[in-house]
């Protein structure tokens, strides 16, 4: 009887929790989530617990300290399917990888400083946003007279395909002069652009996609695009004017 009793119980408790569960927020619009991500402990963004994406392509020593922040993303080696990295909030409702956002916070405040007007325009990313943008520019391209077949093509240098994006692995950010926020080549030419790129390795960021790199990279020259590697990696990819893909071996 007293076993019944005791039974009984543990089920009210657990359905109680059931009824009452509090509702997620609903909507976080650019960033895609569908509810906002709890606060991270501080233990993880100190050890870098990444979950289940450590390898991705099966490049990187899952125990190594930074096999987290050089995770492989691209054409070739996508993000590995219910991966869901830490988050914390940059600024306007955007999200990036809790281990890695004090760093980008410090580049854009120190940059702030000297007098630039920085614009974060997109940062981490569901599968089901990519999904949404990339679906976008295809129906773009072939209202412009391209086929569907061509369009996927053509829309994949300038979107990436779902699951190959690297915002879909949170350590991405898109960062643009406030005064001129067009995506396009002319980016390059603010002074945003160009104190970013002279700069971003001090704080562990990389220029992902450089302008002569498209045939490795899979993706057209980006001057906006910034993507979280660590100091050390960074400072040799920049000073090499090289991209992700050759410093890692990797196509």
């Amino acid at each position: 009887m007293f076993g019944f009793c005791v039974f009984t119980f543990l089920l009210g408790v657990l359905f109680g929790r059931i009824v009452f569960a509090k509702d997620p927020d609903a909507d976080l619009e650019e960033s895609g989530l569908k509810e906002r991500p709890e606060v991270i402990d501080s233990e993880i963004q100190e050890n870098g617990s990444a979950g289940n994406l450590l390898t991705a392509g099966g490049l990187l020593d899952e125990n190594s300290e930074d096999s987290w922040s050089m995770v492989l993303v691209n054409r070739n080696h996508a993000v590995e399917d219910g991966y869901e990295p830490p988050l914390a909030e940059i600024e306007n409702n955007y999200y990036f990888d809790a281990r890695a956002v004090e760093y980008l916070k410090k580049m854009l405040a120190d940059g702030r400083k000297e007098g630039l007007d920085f614009w974060v325009c997109s940062a981490y990313r569901t599968i089901e946003k990519q999904t949404n943008l990339f679906e976008q520019q295809v129906r773009d391209l072939m209202a412009r007279g391209y086929g569907e077949e061509k369009a996927r093509e053509e829309a994949a240098t300038s979107v990436a395909y779902p699951g190959t994006s690297e915002h879909n692995l949170g350590l991405a950010v898109d960062i643009v002069a406030r005064d001129y926020q067009i995506l396009d080549d002319k980016q390059a030419d603010t002074a945003e652009a160009r104190w970013l790129e002279e700069n971003c390795w001090k704080y562990g960021f990389i220029l992902r996609y450089p302008t002569d790199k498209t045939d490795i990279t899979g993706i057209i020259f980006e001057p906006w695009h910034y993507r979280y590697v660590g100091e050390e990696a960074a400072r040799e990819i920049m000073e090499r004017g090289i991209c992700l893909e050759e410093y890692l071996g990797s196509d």
